[in-house]
């Protein structure tokens, strides 16, 4: 195994992290499935899935370029990989954050251009190349090819993503309608999810490479 499975168990934990954490692709998948339909909201998924691929690809050619010409890149992708997770936390409690599921009104599209608008979204938003580009060389171990541990990962994290975003596509409206009558437990979620969050940011800061 390219990967020792404790490295890969926390990567899935990071990943579940993230894939829960609101940001413009669960808002947009969200408001498609309860405008247009849960198929709407899939083939969106299909084209945000296209959009982690392209950054996969392009973050583990990258990535193994810059850790082999650059003295230090290992420990400056580590600080930012921390401080990506820090803004997750902060945006799961800041005041006034919106809730994805408050809908937007979206009108009907076909499947092209839902597949295109999930591509687009994924694609424009920066915070996915940060989460490439600075957390995932964080679980990656010496001794093994660079290139092959970044895809590992990079397909961990594209696997748990389309999971939890097609399991919340077919059931948001359901969803949507049990956190309306149920404020407290949505805060309480965020709080949850920002502890977590804010707990691996710390971890990745006190880790060194090859400790």
């Amino acid at each position: 195994m390219i990967l020792p499975v404790t490295h890969l168990a926390a990567f899935a934990l990071v990943a579940l992290g993230m894939a829960l954490t609101p940001g413009p692709n669960m808002i947009y998948l969200i408001s498609r499935s309860i405008c247009q339909g849960p198929r709407a909201g899939l083939v969106s998924l299909g084209g945000v899935a296209l959009g982690f691929v392209f950054y996969m690809v392009c973050a583990a050619f990258g990535i193994t370029a810059l850790v082999m010409a650059v003295p230090y890149a290992y420990d400056a992708l580590r600080l930012g990989g921390a401080a990506y997770l820090l803004f997750l936390a902060w945006q799961a409690i800041r005041p006034g954050g919106r809730s994805p599921f408050q809908v937007r009104a979206l009108a009907a599209d076909g499947n092209r251009r839902l597949f295109l608008m999930g591509f687009m979204t994924n694609l424009l938003n920066p915070k996915i190349a940060v989460m490439y580009l600075s957390l995932l060389p964080q679980f990656t171990v010496p001794g093994s090819s660079m290139l092959a541990q970044i895809l590992m990962l990079g397909a961990m994290q594209i696997g748990i993503s389309v999971l939890v975003n097609a399991a919340i596509a077919l059931s948001a409206g359901r969803m949507a309608m049990f956190l309306e009558t149920r404020p407290g437990f949505a805060k309480a979620q965020r709080w949850v999810m920002a502890t977590v969050l804010g707990g691996l940011a710390a971890r990745m800061l006190t880790e060194h490479r090859g400790a």
